[in-house]
């Protein structure tokens, strides 16, 4: 299974997935790009800008991929 399959299926059954997800679960360190390349095949993927603190307390912005 490529990594862009494998990120359509967990959009699928799981709703959403983040860069961290995306390593944790996947291993998969470049998730932007292979966004761009689905979305170049036609996917409907929508990018939502979420905001949470890191270990310091400091507030952070990341992306959460959805369909």
């Amino acid at each position: 299974m490529t990594q862009n399959e494998r990120i359509m299926r967990h959009l699928e059954e799981v709703g959403g997935i983040t860069q961290l997800e995306a390593i944790k679960e996947y291993g998969i360190m470049h998730l932007a790009s292979r966004i761009s390349e689905l979305r170049k095949q036609g996917h409907p993927i929508h990018r939502t800008l979420e905001t949470s603190k890191n270990r310091y307390g400091e507030a952070v912005t990341y992306a959460r991929y959805t369909l």
